[in-house]
């Protein structure tokens, strides 16, 4: 195991070589091997970007994001106005079948309801929201249609570990079940789980993935 104040710095580093972060005003803790960041950011982006900074660096076994979003006044938006930028934005995304969409907007925080055919297409939708200006937070409540049989989805997501240069496919089991999917196994890294569950959501058929993949480095 990673000694915590080594992993503090190394987080620290990790954060401020992104450069769409302020990381002077992010704080980093570190206590058995879990990171916990607080602070502030301008926007919800600059948040998840921190978050998956942190995921990124050796030795991190689970992060708490406690950072808030602070939006200077000059730019805040109503309800009103934020849920109908959501709604413009959402059509312009060509990928996106956005009259499948609804959404609800409470003190800035973004709610997004309905259902797509892929998963992309609600990674995609989340995305769009969470750039908007004003925005605090998303909750992506958009479900996944199924389509295919569940011994087709095991093959292709195994497949795909296979191929996978950043993936040890003998260390990851693969359960499907109605368009669940369960991982269960150990994996080096933070990035290493995220990638493992990125590519079970890439398998069509896929309406859920349940990580429970452990992080032992």
């Amino acid at each position: 195991m990673i000694d915590d104040t080594k992993l503090q710095h190394d987080v620290q580093a990790a954060l401020e070589w992104e450069p769409s972060l302020d990381a002077s005003k992010i704080g980093v803790t570190a206590k058995e091997s879990v990171v916990t960041l607080t602070g502030t950011v301008a926007n919800y982006n600059n948040k998840v970007t921190a978050e998956r900074a942190a995921k990124k660096v050796y030795g991190v076994r689970g992060v708490a994001n406690d950072i808030e979003v602070a939006v200077p006044g000059s730019i805040w938006q109503s309800d009103s106005d934020l849920a109908s930028a959501a709604v413009q934005a959402l059509k312009w995304q060509a990928t996106v079948p956005s009259e499948r969409i609804k959404l609800t907007v409470r003190q800035s925080w973004v709610t997004l309801e309905g259902d797509v055919d892929w998963q992309y297409q609600r990674e995609t939708a989340e995305r769009t929201v969470r750039g908007l200006t004003g925005v605090v937070g998303v909750t992506n409540a958009i479900k996944l249609k199924p389509h295919a049989k569940a011994i087709d989805v095991k093959h292709k997501i195994e497949e795909a570990y296979r191929r996978s240069a950043e993936l040890d496919a003998r260390r990851v089991s693969v359960e499907a079940v109605d368009g669940k999917v369960i991982l269960r196994g150990n994996v080096r890294s933070w990035l290493e789980r995220d990638e493992a569950q990125h590519a079970a959501w890439s398998a069509p058929g896929v309406t859920e993935v349940e990580n429970l993949l452990s992080v032992t480095p």
